[in-house]
């Protein structure tokens, strides 16, 4: 896939926004939410104000922003193509889990968690603009690899959430609500592995794509 080059001045908006991103998130942590104002943001980010209102006019947008960059894989994985689920969900799996694994997405769930009962609409955005299109992402492989043949399956949507928690279950939450739990690298790979093995053999039809 060819790719963009982007200009001086791109890279430097790039670059601000970065900044930005990376001290709205340490603030929300530490202030919350609702302390956290965006002339106090542009501050610790060492951006000027006007440089943060033209990228972000509301604490709204930043939050949004920050939720889609948290969830955000590189443009280059393009969706698995449908014909072998065991190939397909082990690309799925491990995209999956290097995105639980990330820092910024624990926090970003920690920001949520803590101020849902005054601010329902984080949670809203974390759904809408982090969750829901990685969710869709995986049931549109599910859905490709139905029409192929490659699997049986009358509920793509559970299908979908049973191979995403088994996966989250193991290497996210218990990282985020248990103090010094850590999980290996060796063990996630494990984890995504037996989480493709378990849906193959509840899913797949017979043939080459449930092989080991």
């Amino acid at each position: 896939m060819s790719r963009v080059v982007p200009t001086y001045h791109q890279r430097v908006a790039q670059e601000k926004r970065a900044l930005i991103v990376t001290a709205a998130t340490a603030l929300f942590l530490e202030l919350g939410y609702d302390r956290t104002s965006l002339a106090r943001i542009a501050e610790r980010s060492g951006v000027s104000r006007a440089t943060l209102f033209k990228q972000f006019p509301t604490k709204a947008a930043l939050f949004d922003a920050i939720v889609t960059e948290a969830w955000s894989t590189a443009e280059e994985e393009d969706p698995p193509p449908a014909g072998n689920v065991a190939d397909g969900l082990g690309v799925l799996g491990r995209r999956y889990a290097a995105l639980l694994g990330r820092t910024r997405m624990t926090d970003l769930f920690r920001i949520v968690i803590a101020e849902l009962p005054r601010f329902p609409e984080l949670a809203q955005a974390q759904f809408v603009h982090g969750k829901m299109p990685y969710f869709e992402s995986v049931r549109s492989y599910l859905l490709a690899e139905r029409a192929a043949g490659t699997v049986r399956i009358d509920d793509v949507d559970l299908a979908a959430t049973q191979f995403l928690g088994m996966i989250s279950n193991y290497v996210f939450w218990p990282t985020l609500l248990v103090p010094g739990w850590e999980v290996s690298a060796e063990r996630v790979a494990e984890v995504v592995d037996e989480a493709v093995r378990t849906t193959a053999a509840r899913y797949a039809t017979p043939g080459p794509s449930t092989q080991d």
